[in-house]
């Protein structure tokens, strides 16, 4: 029997792929559903092709400086509720969760919720209380959650990820490198990236190492410019886009990807299969993205990269050594795979059918 299901992701573009996997798939089985994000740019981004309604919650990141801000986006989750009448909710974690789960709680409505990461986040830490099930992605999440029932889903990913073709303007015997520091950039792996790749072309040339260097790189919007000016003047090759709306193209064109270690970045590179250097973010919340990284380390589909120790030289030097090492990004490659059947493949199928039976 078709139900009203309300899709609460946001914060982060992170947060809301997944949920959108979700929510596509609930669709797909014929429920009336309804994506709630906080209204913030890069949901926007995110979620630019879906078609249904969504509801913009005016959430805020949690401290006491939003708290009113916070309390008047509970009152609208509270009415819009009230209005569409949900049978149940999926909440997938962040700030954004917090508003919408609150109000479900005084309206009653049964709430899934999910957690991309390895540590649980301050928001599903606290909102766990109130789910009838959290949705882990990996298995030692449940022991962070204990007294909480819990689910291994694996994260979901967005549909056909792992159905790009190779972009038309690299080389054919290109050596590509695809740098994401995620939907809204970083910069410090900007800096120490666009470093690097300028040294790894200079090595290139200097070894005649045989295949020609080709960079993609998605920078977000404050770095965009200065990262291309930096390869233009370098004369390296390169596709460089604030927000990178082709991303299965730009998976299926790389070598290696150099990356954040995000969830979903994490779960995307499996579900793809794609060899990967790590940098977890120095400052997330309880040094989430560490404990992710070491997953996939621990998985020997991916290495680590430490922020704080890693120069522009020092990663010329990883990457060249993969490059002329291609035996070793082949097993990284077939270990990320066997990641991404057991915990991407079919992710978005177990969730959904969670949240379609959470009220039963």
């Amino acid at each position: 029997m078709p139900k009203k299901i309300v899709v609460a992701c946001g914060g982060t573009g992170g947060h809301a792929l997944p949920g959108l996997a979700v929510a596509r798939e609930l669709k797909a089985r014929g429920h009336d559903v309804a994506l709630w994000s906080s209204g913030r740019d890069v949901e926007g981004s995110a979620l630019h092709d879906w078609v249904g309604p969504v509801f913009a919650t005016g959430a805020r990141q949690l401290s006491a400086f939003n708290s009113f801000a916070n309390f008047f986006a509970i009152l609208r989750c509270l009415r819009e509720i009230k209005r569409f009448k949900p049978d149940a909710m999926l909440a997938m974690g962040s700030y954004s969760s917090l508003p919408p789960v609150l109000a479900a709680r005084m309206q009653k409505v049964p709430v899934v919720l999910h957690e991309a990461n390895t540590v649980p986040g301050k928001a599903v830490s606290f909102l766990s209380r109130y789910a009838k099930c959290v949705a882990i992605s990996f298995p030692e999440t449940a022991s962070r959650l204990k007294g909480r029932r819990t689910e291994l889903t694996g994260l979901p990913v967005r549909e056909g990820i792992d159905c790009g073709k190779r972009f038309d303007m690299i080389p054919e015997n290109a050596f590509t490198v695809f740098v994401t520091g995620g939907s809204q950039g970083a910069h410090r792996v900007n800096e120490l990236m666009g470093q690097a790749l300028v040294l790894l072309k200079e090595e290139f040339e200097k070894t005649n190492f045989g295949r020609p260097l080709f960079v993609i790189h998605q920078t977000g919007a404050a770095d965009e410019g200065a990262v291309m000016a930096r390869y233009a003047a370098a004369g390296l090759k390169s596709r460089v886009q604030a927000f990178e709306r082709e991303m299965a193209s730009a998976f299926a064109s790389a070598d290696i990807v150099v990356a954040r270690a995000g969830a979903s970045t994490c779960f995307e590179l499996a579900k793809c299969g794609k060899p990967a250097l790590l940098i977890p973010l120095p400052t997330a919340v309880r040094d989430h993205q560490h404990y992710n990284a070491q997953a996939f380390v621990r998985g020997h589909a991916a290495d680590e990269g430490i922020q704080k120790e890693l120069t522009g030289r020092s990663i010329e030097r990883y990457i060249m050594h993969k490059a002329t090492h291609p035996e070793e990004l082949a097993r990284m490659s077939a270990a990320m795979k066997v990641i991404g059947e057991h915990s991407a493949a079919g992710a978005a199928g177990r969730v959904a059918s969670l949240v379609e039976n959470i009220g039963a």
